[in-house]
């Protein structure tokens, strides 16, 4: 009886403190650039160290792809999401995915958020025109994004994929507009290039381009990490300003069932100190007190104050059809 009394001490002892070593998991779908994920694991399992914090790393169209088959299993491989769209939060909360929390920093945000809670503003990226001044003289590109898709653009303009990426949807919606589907056939006529934004950086770099559609922080991270002297212009016609979400899924939907967890690490990535590290990735925060633009940028009010409308819910209706006329008037006509 003593032997078998041991042994069950000893199981139960050895059962207490598996128990007490695992920690609850989080994982978190993403669009953020990979380096930046890297950076914030680092700075979150410092700040949560009782918490298993994972990243996935996908394009915004790539993740809805992905949601869209884990929805037929009435289960997702994640428990927080945060894509570029936010057009993508809407449709989330229609389909009853999204988890209500009114976070104890809603009241410092400068953009607009879920009334809910069901999904918040986390980082501003900002869809911009950039060139070369080693071989282009400013005075010889556009300065807005009406004359991208002018005829002195022909053959020597890029831009990123709608079809994979979130800002680049949200760019063609607000273009779209503004000027009408008649932008993507001018854009067409110019074969306009579809690429990565690194790939059209260095494009740019060599010349091979006289200007790009690209998002900020991509110049801004080539400026301050490589000494580039690309540079950003601010469209005069607006700057397309992207305040991209960070919702956490329900649990009965979602990978681990951490509400809880979920709800703090949203506070954190929302205040003060978590917005620091948005701001060193070269975006914008969300904060109405946070006056620090990323390295090089503009003012984040200036910036919002000339920016080009968009429509959000008409952003997430016309998805299929934006997509569809981007591929048949833009990449089909440049082929």
């Amino acid at each position: 009886m003593k032997k078998f009394a041991a042994l069950v001490l000893a199981v139960w002892v050895t059962a207490g403190a598996a128990g007490a070593a695992e920690r609850p998991k989080v994982t978190i779908y993403t669009s953020m650039y990979e380096d930046i994920i890297e950076a914030m694991t680092d700075v979150l399992a410092e700040k949560f160290p009782d918490y298993d914090v994972e990243f996935f790393y996908g394009g915004t169209g790539t993740l809805q792809a992905k949601i869209a088959a884990e929805m037929d299993t009435q289960k997702l491989g994640c428990d927080i999401l945060m894509v570029a769209d936010p057009s993508y939060a809407l449709e989330l909360k229609a389909k009853g995915l999204l988890h209500p929390y009114v976070s104890k920093e809603a009241a410092h945000l400068a953009f607009e958020y879920d009334a809910e809670g069901c999904w918040y503003p986390v980082r501003v990226s900002n869809m911009i025109l950039a060139y070369n001044p080693e071989k282009y003289g400013k005075e010889d590109v556009p300065r807005t994004f009406g004359d991208f898709a002018g005829e002195s653009m022909k053959g020597v303009g890029s831009m990123s994929n709608p079809l994979t990426s979130g800002t680049a949807l949200v760019a063609i919606s607000a273009l779209k507009d503004k000027y009408g589907y008649g932008y993507y056939d001018r854009l067409g006529a110019n074969r306009v290039m579809v690429e990565s934004g690194s790939v059209a950086l260095t494009k740019l770099e060599t010349g091979e381009c006289k200007e790009i559609m690209i998002l900020e922080e991509s110049v801004l991270k080539k400026r301050e990490e490589e000494g580039s002297a690309i540079e950003v212009i601010y469209p005069e016609d607006g700057t397309i300003c992207v305040p991209s979400p960070i919702m956490t899924v329900k649990d009965e939907w979602s990978a681990h069932g951490h509400e809880k967890v979920c709800e703090e690490l949203t506070d954190w990535f929302l205040s003060a100190e978590g917005q620091k590290y948005i701001v060193k990735a070269w975006m914008h925060s969300v904060r109405k007190d946070h006056p620090e633009a990323p390295y090089d940028a503009a003012a984040t009010a200036g910036i919002v104050a000339n920016s080009m409308p968009v429509n959000w819910q008409r952003c997430l209706d016309e998805r299929a059809e934006l997509r569809t006329n981007f591929e048949e008037r833009v990449k089909n006509a440049a082929r």
